[in-house]
């Protein structure tokens, strides 16, 4: 596939929140985040083994959702090779910006959406000192137990009215490629899972069933095991946390999952796949037939509605 290799992986997410403190009171003391730097406007966090300075930045705004998304580029050249390809898609394009906190000079673009896209290759790496120093040279920091003190970023999900066309901007852009797929009856494809390196995925869309236009559905953080989720259950419980659903286990892509909502609204999932990945050179999107989804979980609850309709911003009553 053109381009495929060029990006290296889901570097950060951006995420808007009407309601910074209590917002940023779950990520660090109930989700169990780091917090890095923090400015008038925002928050840059990470969890205790990503590499890079910020993976979750948390701002300040009048509304929700994600702000935007970033990819961190294989090299110099591949970060060029990207720039040129999407400024020759007929994607709007937003162009350079010389950097934030977390990352150098960035190329922004976006979905046919609204989705803001960036990528980057120059980023900031977390240096671990003192007490986040690491008894393994080979973690990014310290282990720690604050929350549910997940291990890394793992993806998100984006909802859009046209996956097809998603599909298409994925691919010419980012030079991603479909490991798994919904294929509905009426001819649609209902969701795409992508991946840029070897993990099942790190990016997931779905069609949008609640009347927006350009929202996000959640951001995911690994765990290390499943047993992990389970005890965050208890930490979103005692402490007030709206717990959506979960937890359970997807058919696809095969991740443990729990969904819950933070303060301001927006979903957030803890997530454990085990030691999935996917090293087929030559891999074929699996594809799942609207009666294979009307099956549900692989095992677990039915899918409450509101996963199906529920996300960010809310969509303002006509």
């Amino acid at each position: 596939m053109s381009g495929y290799g060029d990006i290296a992986h889901l570097g950060h997410v951006e995420m808007l929140t009407d309601k910074f403190e209590e917002s940023l009171d779950f990520f660090t003391r109930v989700y169990g985040l780091k917090l890095s730097a923090q400015t008038e406007t925002s928050a840059y966090l990470r969890a205790w083994d990503d590499y890079e300075f910020c993976t979750l930045k948390l701002t300040k705004s009048d509304t929700t959702g994600v702000g935007h998304i970033g990819y961190r580029a294989a090299s110099p050249e591949a970060l060029e090779r990207r720039v040129k390809a999407i400024e020759e898609s007929g994607y709007k394009v937003r162009g350079w910006i010389e950097g934030d906190l977390n990352h150098g000079r960035a190329f922004q673009f976006e979905d046919p959406f609204g989705h803001v896209f960036e990528i980057y290759f120059d980023t900031v790496k977390f240096k671990a000192e003192g007490a986040d120093t690491p008894a393994l040279k080979n973690n990014a920091s310290r282990f720690h137990h604050t929350g549910a003190a997940p291990r890394r970023l793992d993806h998100l999900n984006l909802l859009s009215s046209d996956v097809t066309e998603f599909r298409r901007f994925m691919e010419t852009c980012l030079g991603s490629r479909v490991t798994e797929m919904i294929q509905l009856d009426n001819g649609r494809i209902g969701g795409c899972w992508f991946t840029v390196n070897n993990k099942g995925y790190d990016l997931a869309c779905t069609e949008e069933h609640g009347g927006g236009h350009g929202r996000f559905h959640h951001v995911t953080y690994a765990t290390d095991q499943r047993e992990d989720i389970l005890r965050a259950a208890d930490i979103f419980l005692e402490n007030g946390v709206h717990i959506e659903t979960g937890p359970h286990k997807h058919a696809i892509q095969n991740t443990f999952f729990l969904y819950v909502w933070e303060p301001a609204g927006n979903r957030v999932e803890l997530a454990n796949a085990g030691a999935r990945l996917i090293l087929d050179p030559d891999w074929e999107t699996v594809v799942w037939t609207e009666a294979d989804r009307k099956k549900g979980q692989a095992w677990g609850l039915k899918t409450i509605e509101s996963f199906h309709t529920h996300g960010t911003p809310p969509v303002k009553a006509k």
